[in-house]
């Protein structure tokens, strides 16, 4: 789980730390969370976990309050091709500033759901701001699965899960699932 690398002294420290993903339903999954105000050393940090947390999963994206970290932090990487280099992406207060009348349908899952998928209805086309790592604003249009992607993580920085979109049914009978998850794991049952 933790990536030590070795100082000329012969001490280590941790560089990446895998972190805990919180299964729904839990109630920080449903919090709005707090605006960053810069990107520090701290912050640095927490994308760097973030990333290292998505890629073990594996996943594609990330938000702080899948970690129980109520900042408005996402990572993404959606580049599917195994030969390509990783793409990844930290956006700190990202907002959707435009978006288009056309929509997709993807299957979309969750870490913090894992092993339910279900189809969701969302704009095909979203222009989003964000602070990046740096501290410096970026602006930039997504298609396709990264579109999608980023409204999924943007939706959990405002307390909304992909299963918010489904019916009742469906979405209650995901979160007794979830529930059963839980409880099984607790007792050491799970895998």
């Amino acid at each position: 789980m933790f990536n030590p690398v070795e100082l000329g002294s012969g001490m280590a420290y941790l560089t990446h730390m895998i972190r805990p993903i919180l299964i729904h339903p839990d109630p920080r999954l449903k919090k709005v969370c707090t605006a960053v105000s810069d990107s520090s050393d701290a912050i640095r940090k927490l994308a760097d976990d973030m990333l290292e947390t998505m890629y073990d999963a594996p996943g594609i994206g990330l938000a702080a309050p899948q970690i129980g970290i109520l900042d408005r932090i996402i990572v993404m990487d959606c580049e599917k091709d195994e030969n390509a280099p990783r793409a990844p992406l930290v956006m700190l207060n990202p907002e959707i500033i435009a978006k288009s009348d056309e929509t997709n349908v993807y299957e979309e899952g969750c870490l913090s759901i894992p092993d339910q998928f279900a189809e969701v209805t969302r704009p095909k086309l979203v222009q989003v701001r964000w602070m990046d790592i740096d501290g410096a604003e970026q602006t930039r249009e997504f298609d396709g699965l990264w579109a999608t992607c980023v409204q999924h993580e943007i939706d959990h920085l405002d307390g909304k899960l992909f299963i918010d979109y489904l019916g009742s049914m469906k979405r209650q009978m995901i979160t007794r699932k979830m529930q059963k998850l839980k409880r099984d794991r607790a007792r050491g049952l799970d895998d």
